[in-house]
């Protein structure tokens, strides 16, 4: 007779689920002891790295990442990083582990209160009824992790691995299918609404399929403006029509989309704001439609007219429908790219020198992971997304995200080049993930702008005119503590110094297997806006 634990390690080879990213704990032991050899475990040191690269891999292989979490202390450790992947959009299927079912009742030591833990951040928690319902609720995750997008929480007592398993059924189909059509009637409004618009523009988000939407974007020859705090670039931030990023507040978002009557968000919320500012988001004539396959993002968006649908097949559509605009000079400014700060000639390096010297090096195919709010604006103009996960970023907000995700990244798509550009700050939060990127040969290169300070939070605390009350952590060495995790890495001070690194590291990111930190000392930008 078969156990709990068979089946469900059948079910999870069935759903290509063979990589385990894992912090392990007692109540994980019975399922993680003598593995099979066709799967495979990834030890991370510290929970939001083991979500982290679980979530780097999902976006990589467009498809669900398996977590194996601790009971109480691992998910509560990991909801930050689950917050994280619901908000970009990585479908997990994580299994938390719980004491032994059979004095549950009488809360022993390491019982988990769990079902409610991480709040409404997973797009589905289960603690299936029997030990038998385990393989079931495991498959459900699965195609509730694909449907919504976003991490499938199953939590299993420790002892329901052994339980016996025979001839019992699995509460979830064995292939669901998801058809993606748009009926064109269905389409006639946002037709009309197009074909009818004087000057029309799109919003391209992390939900954008790349081909389609340039397609689109061509037949109405408008300019793309890319969605303020999004996962990934949903265009190629190299395409002519490409016309920036949205800005962040709705003063200067309505400036910016005064000239369009039309305003079409693909795979993007209406609109993503940071600091709150009174009045509309667009001007008065403006019509916003939307296109997205993300049912909390269509249903809070405020939009004229919205469309609950893949964007892909709906872009794709379109083109087909819409009539060809001439090709007559383009009414809107193509953007122009920005070369960033010149060479500093001995002075103090600043985050735009080493935005641009990595610019003009990177292999066209690079993975690009931000996490380096102080620094982004210069990030945004000065290095292009040029294919599909060009630019990609932790849209909750939340710091610790770049590090792990890169090394989850490189695991996915091992023939492209991954780099992560994060502060020292942001660094701090997810270094535990060095360790793994050496240990299992991960050859990414992460790139830390070290100005020893939170200087996002100092500057809004000088535009609020008051004294903040936290210290500079000017004493902290990143490249001290990437080597005391078995990390290779360099400290960089000067231009010629980066330069040099960088000439000889980018030529075989590629081809590398040994990971490299790089912490570069850069000064804070006296002009940055947050």
């Amino acid at each position: 007779m078969s156990t709990v634990r068979e089946a469900a390690f059948d079910v999870l080879r069935s759903r290509g689920l063979t990589t385990i990213f894992c912090n392990p704990g007692s109540t994980e032991v019975s399922l993680l002891i003598d593995l099979p050899d066709d799967l495979r475990f990834v030890l991370a040191l510290h929970e939001a790295s083991v979500v982290g690269m679980a979530t780097g891999w999902a976006i990589g292989n467009e498809a669900p990442a398996l977590v194996v979490l601790h009971t109480t202390a691992g998910l509560g450790t990991a909801v930050g990083a689950i917050a994280t992947a619901r908000v970009n959009r990585a479908p997990l299927v994580i299994i938390v582990g719980q004491q032994d079912r059979r004095h549950l009742a009488l809360e022993p030591f390491l019982t988990g209160r769990l079902e409610g833990l991480a709040g409404d951040y997973p797009v589905w928690v289960n603690q299936p009824a029997r030990a038998q319902d385990v393989p079931g609720a495991l498959a459900r995750a699965w195609h509730e992790a694909v449907t919504a997008r976003g991490p499938a929480l199953v939590i299993v007592p420790m002892d329901d691995w052994r339980a016996p398993f025979d001839g019992e059924v699995l509460a979830a189909p064995a292939r669901l299918l998801r058809p993606a059509a748009v009926p064109d009637a269905d389409l006639a409004p946002l037709v009309r609404l197009l074909a009818g618009a004087r000057s029309p523009a799109i919003v391209a988000g992390a939900g954008a399929a790349w081909d389609p939407l340039v397609a689109l974007a061509e037949r109405l020859r408008c300019p793309v403006f890319q969605e303020s705090f999004g996962a990934r670039a949903g265009f190629p931030q190299d395409h002519p029509q490409y016309a920036g990023v949205l800005p962040a507040d709705r003063e200067r978002l309505r400036e910016r989309l005064a000239p369009h009557d039309v305003v079409l968000a693909v795979g993007a919320p209406v609109f993503r704001q940071y600091v709150y500012v009174a009045g509309p988001l667009v001007a008065p004539g403006t019509a916003v439609a939307l296109v997205t396959d993300d049912p909390a993002q269509a249903h809070r968006s405020a939009a004229d007219l919205a469309y609950l649908a893949s964007p892909a097949a709906v872009c794709a559509r379109l083109t087909t429908l819409l009539p060809a605009v001439p090709a007559t000079p383009p009414h809107h400014q193509p953007k122009v790219p920005d070369q960033g700060e010149p060479h500093p000639d001995g002075g103090p390096l600043r985050a735009a020198h080493v935005l641009r010297a990595l610019a003009s090096r990177l292999p066209a195919d690079t993975v690009l992971v931000e996490e380096t709010p102080s620094s982004r604006p210069d990030l945004h103009r000065l290095v292009p997304a040029r294919t599909p996960l060009g630019f990609v970023s932790a849209a909750m907000g939340g710091l610790g995200f770049a590090l792990p995700a890169a090394v989850g990244l490189r695991m996915a798509l091992p023939g492209r080049p991954v780099v992560a550009v994060a502060g020292d700050g942001s660094a701090l939060y997810g270094l535990h993930a060095l360790w793994s990127a050496t240990h299992y040969r991960v050859g990414a290169l992460f790139v830390v702008l070290a100005n020893g300070r939170y200087a996002v939070m100092d500057r809004l605390a000088d535009k609020q005119g008051g004294k903040a009350p936290w210290p500079p952590f000017t004493e902290v060495d990143v490249r001290g503590l990437a080597r005391s995790l078995g990390c290779p890495a360099r400290r960089v001070d000067s231009y010629d110094e980066l330069t040099a690194t960088l000439d000889e590291v980018l030529p075989e990111l590629c081809a590398r297997e040994e990971p490299l930190l790089l912490d570069v000392t850069v000064a804070v930008d006296p002009d940055f806006q947050p």
